[in-house]
């Protein structure tokens, strides 16, 4: 996939600042990056953005973009190749504690929220099927 000025990638790149308007933009882009990826609009062997690419599309600094990637690049989402650029990486095969350890702090922040919040049990776990069921079928329009 190359990157570029389309619809679709303007569409993608432009709502991360839909993700929460008070966290760092490195961590809205990199939230943003990531759902791309689980959702299929990138896929593993894809070429990812460059610094360059990153930083003019999105009007963020250049560290920024090298943050973003780095993070990505450590949660082993992207991988840099010297003289081809960054891709979208293989997933490797996670054991499930490892994937329960990753997860239980954001689990335990969004139980804690949606407890504030007044919602039930059921209207959260509707919550996250109906997210769970809309990523999907983002991946397999994307296929």
């Amino acid at each position: 996939m190359r990157f570029g000025v389309t619809r679709d990638t303007t569409h993608l790149w432009y709502r991360f600042s839909s993700f929460c308007s008070r966290a760092f933009p490195s961590t809205q882009v990199a939230f943003a990056a990531r759902k791309a990826i689980v959702s299929g609009k990138f896929r593993p062997g894809d070429a990812f953005p460059s610094v360059r690419v990153l930083s003019r599309e999105l009007k963020i600094h250049a560290n920024t973009a090298q943050k973003v990637i780095a993070q990505l690049q450590v949660e082993g989402l992207l991988e840099v190749r010297p003289g081809i650029g960054t891709l979208v990486a293989q997933p490797a095969p996670v054991a499930r504690s490892a994937r329960v350890r990753v997860l239980k702090p954001d689990v335990e922040r969004l139980t804690v929220e949606a407890i504030r919040l007044g919602l039930s049990l059921d209207e959260l776990q509707q919550l996250i099927a109906d997210n769970w069921r809309t990523l999907q079928q983002q991946e397999v329009r994307g296929r």
